[in-house]
């Protein structure tokens, strides 16, 4: 045990500080949803002295015995932030909040040197002896909060002193540093796109750095429009403090102690607690892509994706405290080194699918249901989707080939599950997704791509043989849309969804109606389904390959025939799809791309696109061509 925690520690419930005066109600919005209606006063409230003699105001909301919860606000905030966060934790949690050195009710250092992050995490540990001496803490930081948490998480001394860190709105400082040397040490467009963004971003940290000027601005008016800019800007509901000024004055020695060395001389720091880091996508100060290296520096990582702004712990307090509570209830009592509890609960579904090994790739934190994923397209794009990040629920009437589809997305360091299920039946449509949504948290990305082909004129197809491909061609996808598509509308995350239609869709044929017929159905339900989601950000692609070499000639069903030359068909189709050599690795990119930019529609094979334009320029001659017996 260091001395720092000798020095500090106090008892486990803190006694009311004649420091602290009792606060005043900051009133409430009309929204009942917002964080002033949402507060409450804390339950009891205390200071701890560090050893450079600034005193910090501390709050607590809840019951001692509880696990330990503490709540780190940023800049230009006190810990008022926090009310209605800590009052929707406090139901299952002992939440402390307190206001930083310079900030709120505590007191001010004597100089500059006395808010560098060394000190800032010293202060940290100085409430941690007090509120928690004997059981590790879970820390929640935001904005600035967050940057001087990252010193203390990825500080030896403070192992196992923190059980857990969710981190939002507020990057490691050396994070950053190693981000833009490795975007200027290897440029690209899109990297030096990405840097050139942030730097715009960071506007207000070079107007901190100048003399005189912004402590002015504070001074002549800014700290009382604050929260009528917030407000307008951020969407939030924030109330005037007592210390507004003060705090926005006193902060701005925090951008000037310790920018300018973290970023052009970086350290190595890797964090000793399991991390979860909440990327605002509409933070204004924040880009999405500082997060996107944390791997190498946080071996158990949790990156979850929240559509808000930057304050959002006055934006949306309900939203961050069950995000908060779920991280907190998983990692109490601590996880293994591959991110499993000792005594062998679950993960629940939302943190299932925002962990992450290694870095952040495009569909990270995403789930993505494949069907017919057993071979062909299936496989291949159900391989394509996880190497770019995302988890993979293979789907297959075949047991044994979506288990094998599963192993090798395990391979390439993606968690994956099998499901053996018919997509002809509603029930067991209704039950996978059931399945997802308690053991995922929902389908992000969903690939109808289950068929089966048949050929053979509308005479000879008799009425059980339509039944069939139209259950699974057709219904297949009707019921995916639906009962996924239910999911997504329901969680607001948006997504993607991809039907796979076929070049046929485009050729009538008196050789192959049943198939051609249930793949321009599914056309024109992707068509609809594309414009009845929109709203809701979930985009809808068709993807319509040509002769693809996907093994599905060999398994057609050609009705009318003996079982002898349906066998010698069949080999015939294989063997000329084999000759066109269009693999189904080529579908898989087509379809990973359809979903990157959300195009409607995918031709995929000159065949495709030859069918399509013949059908829309030259519908004569589709109907001549629908003549010719095909196989």
């Amino acid at each position: 045990m260091n001395q720092s925690m000798v020095r500090h520690r106090g008892p486990q419930e803190p006694q009311p500080s004649p420091l602290i005066q009792p606060l005043t109600p900051s009133g409430t919005e009309p929204n009942a949803a917002s964080a002033s209606s949402l507060a409450r006063l804390p339950d009891r409230r205390f200071t701890v002295t560090t050893d450079d003699g600034v005193r910090l105001a501390c709050k607590v909301w809840g019951t001692v015995g509880q696990p330990t919860v503490v709540l780190v606000h940023g800049y230009p905030d006190s810990s008022e932030v926090w009310h209605a966060v800590a009052a929707d934790l406090a139901k299952d949690f002992h939440v402390v909040a307190y206001d930083v050195r310079g900030a709120g009710e505590s007191t001010a250092p004597g100089g500059m040197a006395g808010y560098r992050l060394a000190r800032l995490s010293q202060d940290l540990e100085t409430v941690i002896d007090h509120v928690s001496p004997l059981a590790p803490v879970h820390l929640v930081a935001h904005d600035w909060g967050s940057i001087q948490s990252w010193e203390s998480v990825s500080d030896a001394r403070l192992a196992g002193r923190i059980a857990s860190f969710t981190s939002c709105a507020g990057p490691c400082l050396d994070h950053v540093g190693h981000w833009m040397r490795s975007r200027m040490g290897r440029p690209s467009p899109a990297r030096l796109k990405a840097t050139l963004l942030q730097l715009l971003r960071s506007w207000y940290i070079y107007f901190f750095h100048l003399p005189v000027m912004p402590a002015l601005l504070w001074r002549l008016g800014l700290g009382r429009a604050w929260p009528a800019i917030l407000r307008r800007l951020e969407n939030t509901h924030a109330q005037p403090t007592a210390t507004q000024t003060r705090d926005g004055v006193n902060g701005v020695q925090l951008y000037r102690a310790n920018f300018i060395g973290r970023l052009f001389k970086p350290q190595a720091r890797v964090a000793h607690a399991p991390v979860q880091t909440l990327v605002t996508l509409g933070d204004h100060y924040v880009s999405p892509h500082l997060s996107n290296d944390l791997g190498q520096w946080v071996p158990l990582h949790w990156r979850r994706e929240v559509r808000a702004g930057h304050w959002l712990p006055l934006q949306k307090p309900v939203l961050m405290a069950q995000m908060v509570r779920e991280f907190v209830q998983f990692t109490e009592g601590g996880l293994n080194a591959n991110g499993q509890r000792p005594d062998g609960r679950p993960m629940p579904g939302h943190l299932r699918r925002t962990w992450l090994k290694g870095p952040h790739l495009p569909f990270s934190g995403q789930v993505a249901v494949v069907t017919g994923a057993g071979s062909g397209i299936g496989r291949c794009v159900a391989l394509a989707l996880a190497a770019e990040g995302a988890h993979v629920v293979a789907v297959d009437i075949n047991a044994e080939t979506a288990a094998h589809t599963a192993e090798l997305v395990l391979s390439i360091g993606r968690d994956a599950v099998a499901e053996q299920v018919d997509v002809g039946s509603a029930a067991q449509m209704q039950a996978l997704a059931d399945r997802v949504q308690r053991d995922w948290g929902g389908a992000d990305i969903v690939v109808n791509n289950a068929g089966i082909g048949m050929a053979g004129g509308m005479l000879q197809t008799d009425i059980p043989a339509w039944q069939r491909i139209v259950a699974i061609n057709l219904w297949g996808v009707i019921y995916g849309a639906r009962f996924f598509g239910q999911q997504m509308v329901a969680h607001g995350r948006g997504g993607h969804m991809v039907n796979t239609v076929s070049a046929a869709a485009f050729a009538p044929s008196r050789s192959m109606p049943a198939y051609a017929t249930t793949k321009a159905a599914v056309l024109m339900l992707s068509e609809s389904l594309r414009g009845e989601f929109a709203p809701h950000r979930i985009g809808v692609s068709a993807v319509c390959p040509g002769f693809a070499e996907t093994g599905i000639m060999a398994a057609t069903e050609h009705v009318g025939v003996s079982a002898e030359v349906q066998a010698a068909k069949r080999a015939h189709a294989s063997k000329l799809y084999k000759m066109r050599g269009l693999q189904p690795e080529t579908v898989a990119k087509a379809m990973v791309r359809a979903i990157q930019k959300n195009l409607p529609q995918v031709m995929v094979g000159v065949e495709a696109h030859a069918a399509r334009f013949t059908w829309r320029a030259l519908p004569w001659l589709s109907r001549r061509i629908a003549r010719v017996e095909m196989i």
